[in-house]
């Protein structure tokens, strides 16, 4: 096993079925809000790690099944302050958005070294209270991504 981080993640937005959305404050960067990320471990499918980020740091256990993949994947370059966790020479990482929808008031149990806070948004001011353009975009996707 790798002691670096792969170049790949999972974007996953929480939503209700009136498209609030949960957002979490980051730990080591406060005012930093952002839906649940995280790396693909080895030998985990991107739905196996959607699943396992989400219980990590929302403490929702749902399965694989209720979770939508949008077949969508962002490219970034990965913020300098972090590409230690990387291996030598890494600078971009691909995200792949998945949305997860659950009841009106779901409880959420933050990982507290992760995350400072969490909140549930109107999705448009969701959007505008995220600081990564990836997760601003697919919140505002959010409506289109969800039609019944």
């Amino acid at each position: 096993m790798t002691s670096h981080k792969r170049p790949v993640s999972v974007l996953v937005v929480i939503h209700s079925p009136s498209l609030n959305v949960l957002l979490l404050e980051r730990a080591s960067h406060a005012g930093y809000w952002q839906s649940v990320t995280g790396s693909q471990e080895d030998g985990e499918s991107l739905i196996e790690t959607a699943a396992r980020e989400v219980a990590e740091e929302t403490g929702i256990v749902a399965p694989q099944s209720v979770f939508r993949d949008w077949q969508l994947t962002n490219s970034f370059e990965i913020f300098t302050e972090w590409r230690y966790r990387y291996a030598p020479g890494v600078t971009h990482n691909s995200e792949h958005v998945f949305s997860l929808e659950v009841p009106e008031g779901q409880p959420v149990r933050i990982a507290p070294g992760e995350h400072l806070d969490q909140c549930w948004l109107p999705w448009r001011e969701a959007a505008a209270k995220c600081f990564s353009w990836s997760n601003r975009d697919a919140i505002l996707m959010l409506p289109e991504r969800t039609a019944r």
